[in-house]
């Protein structure tokens, strides 16, 4: 009888542990986006605000456009980055478009981003380069 409610306890104890959410929105984490073409900072603009798309458990980008993105953050006009808050710890796949006004055009791309178990109450910077 011992042995048998050491094993359900083991077995709870290990069900608990995995079946605890990871990647997805409700975290306390944050990661900041700074799209960069060519090396150079995008700011946002008011009529094409940077907007960075985001695919939970991903390491890569989906297949069959934005559509199949979780969710996606814009950026606030004039700053050079866009916050992504309330994360939780995983992988995540960030997609990140803007306006470079320097070359007069649309610049994407796109990332795998790790948000590690000792991070996920933390801000992490993250560049994203882009072009067009």
């Amino acid at each position: 009888m011992k042995h048998i409610l050491k094993f359900s306890l083991t077995i709870s104890l290990f069900a608990f542990i995995f079946s605890c959410s990871r990647e997805g929105t409700g975290g306390d984490a944050t990661i900041v986006t700074f799209l960069k073409h060519h090396g150079s900072p995008i700011k946002n603009h008011v009529g094409y605000p940077d907007t960075v798309y985001v695919k939970f458990n991903a390491k890569d980008a989906p297949s069959g456009g934005l559509s199949k993105y979780d969710t996606y953050f814009v950026g606030e006009v004039g700053e050079d980055h866009v916050h992504l808050p309330g994360l939780k710890w995983g992988d995540y796949y960030i997609y990140g478009c803007g306006y470079d006004s320097t070359v007069m055009s649309r610049v994407i791309g796109g990332m795998h981003v790790k948000i590690k178990r000792s991070e996920r109450k933390k801000e992490i910077d993250t560049d994203l380069a882009v072009s067009e």
